[in-house]
Parts: structure tokens; sequence; C-alpha cells
């Protein structure tokens, strides 16, 4: 009986730092802008790209939050701040 709890002990240890890895944060950057998600989707696929091809992969390696203001530009402030209230990296 010791031996199984030795070994289920040690199996715990073992991927207890993958456990821990996995639950990490990923980088989030934070993405404001004045149009509508239609309106720049082209850009949008475009930054999307251009960090895919410096190694960045939405969803596996980081995150984009994006706010729209959909053309009303006194949306800016609570959308910024609650962007902000995420704490992005970038």
């Amino acid at each position: 009986m010791k031996r199984r709890a030795f070994i289920a002990g040690l199996g715990g240890a073992a991927a207890w730092p993958v456990m821990a890895w996995g639950q990490q944060q990923l980088p989030l950057i934070g993405f404001v802008n004045t149009q509508s998600p239609e309106g720049f989707a082209a850009y949008a696929m475009a930054f999307r790209q251009g960090l895919h091809d410096t190694g960045f992969v939405e969803g596996k390696n980081v995150r984009i939050e994006y706010r729209w203001a959909d053309g009303h530009y006194d949306r800016l402030p609570a959308l910024v701040a609650q962007l902000l209230g995420q704490r992005p990296t970038v």
C-alpha cells in the first residue's frame, strides 16, 4: 500500500508544474477603434496576420480584446476604461 501511495504522489508532483503552467494568463493586447468590426475587418485581419508572422497567434499564445465605438466617439472613454480594467499587456 505504501508503494501505491508513493507512486501516486510522485505522479502528482510530476504533473504539478504542467498544471501550474496551464493556469498562467496569456498576454493581453487591448484594441480600441472608432469604427465597427465590419468596417475595419480587413485591417484587423492584417493586424492578426502581422502578429502571426512574428510568432503570436490569437488564442494560442496571446489574447486580443477588441472594443468598437461604431462611430460614436463619446463611447471611447468608457470603452477604454473597460479595457484598462482588464489590465492589458499592450
